[in-house]
């Protein structure tokens, strides 16, 4: 049996004793269902949501910002990097500018964007992307500088242009690093869009949160909170899937 099957095992195994115990301790601890419903309630509650139809606006919505947000502040962060990377004067001057962008809490920043984008998607695609630019913006970053000096002694006698560099070398040397950031921000878009549904959507699986919590509906929170979880996984698995095969292009000879 292969590694990576036995790792897969445990972590089921290491899932069914984690619910085994929850269902226990909320079956004979004598706490309320509203504080700790058991996984079987949360169950109902994830099949009933699904089956009726309930879920699926909802996720679509959360998907719609998390798409909108994780392909502008991806391609902000990438082109970003590669600027502040290439000139240096201008990481200088922009630099603390990016980093404050990055401190302002973005649920605090919330009310503002409701107000300046409207209620519903676009607010929550921006609130979406600023939280994914910085991780991408930071490794490209850090990614473009890691070229080895003698490759790129190498592209300066032979009359590499700037371009022909950052694209030919630069960019291969520095792309796993890039790719780490786009994990980074594959996962933070997701938290993004949820916070963002917190405040500023009136559909999303973050505005299920919220009307679960005003309804006391423990376990449709925990249903929620459960879809939440699976599309991230599933969106990570992707990002690993995309890099794995980004890396075996650029290392494979011409």
């Amino acid at each position: 049996m292969s590694a990576r099957r036995v790792g897969w095992l445990g972590s089921l195994a290491l899932l069914a004793l984690l619910l085994a115990a929850w269902e226990a301790a909320a079956r004979h601890s004598g706490l309320s269902a509203l504080v700790l419903p058991a996984p079987s309630l949360v169950w109902a509650a994830l099949a009933n949501g699904l089956l009726s139809g309930y879920f699926w606006p909802h996720v679509r919505a959360t998907l719609s910002a998390l798409a909108l947000g994780l392909a502008g502040g991806s391609v902000a962060g990438l082109l970003m990097g590669m600027a502040l990377a290439e000139l240096p004067w201008l990481d200088r001057v922009l630099k603390p500018y990016v980093v404050l962008s990055q401190v302002l809490p973005k649920l605090a920043l919330a009310p503002l964007f409701v107000l300046w984008f409207g209620f519903g998607l676009t607010s929550t695609a921006v609130i979406t992307g600023l939280i994914c630019f910085f991780p991408l913006m930071e490794n490209t970053l850090t990614g473009l500088k890691q070229a080895d000096a003698q490759r790129l002694q190498l592209f300066r006698m032979l009359g590499a242009t700037r371009l022909q560099t950052l694209l030919r070398l630069k960019l291969p040397a520095g792309l796993p690093g890039i790719l780490a950031g786009l994990r980074v921000a594959v996962v933070l878009a997701l938290v993004g869009a949820v916070v963002g549904e917190f405040i500023g959507a009136s559909q999303g699986l973050g505005a299920v949160i919220i009307a679960a919590q005003g309804m006391m509906d423990t376990a449709l929170m925990f249903a929620a909170l459960a879809i939440i979880a699976v599309i991230g996984l599933a969106l990570y698995q992707a990002t690993l899937w995309l890099e794995a095969r980004l890396l075996r292009a650029y290392s494979d000879p011409p």
